[in-house]
């Protein structure tokens, strides 16, 4: 994967620490990550440049995840979305409202979210086979 050629990730996290770890642990693993802390601030993002996907935290200030997804479905329909969260009850709410969308749920090993963003890149591959 070229960095030019490599999926693009907007990842919305209003944690600050997790925000940047997950950031660098997704740049290090090859792909191209722009970050925002609060779904609001991705809006503009999601309008004006391509993402191949949205990984979003669930719990978040100004618009939740959940929102954000709704938005980002109508603004860019081809954007694949995966949500982390760290409550329970919140990630049966985001399976039964966006049922394509993964739920990740914190605590996971980075290697784990590695793992699903790049099942989350070869799903859409086949899908275009």
């Amino acid at each position: 994967m070229t960095e030019t050629n490599a999926p693009r990730i907007l990842l919305a996290e209003d944690e600050e620490a997790m925000r940047a770890y997950l950031a660098r642990a997704l740049t290090n693993a090859g792909y191209r990550v722009e970050t925002v802390d609060r779904g609001t601030d991705a809006l503009p993002l999601l309008e004006s440049e391509r993402f191949d996907l949205l990984l979003s935290d669930i719990v978040m200030p100004e618009m939740d995840g959940l929102e954000l997804a709704q938005r980002c479905a109508e603004i860019s329909p081809s954007t694949k979305v995966m949500f982390i969260t760290g409550f329970a009850a919140v990630s049966l709410r985001a399976s039964r409202e966006q049922p394509a969308a993964k739920v990740l749920s914190k605590p996971f090993h980075l290697r784990d979210l590695v793992l699903e963003v790049e099942r989350v890149f070869e799903e859409q591959r086949e899908a275009r086979v």
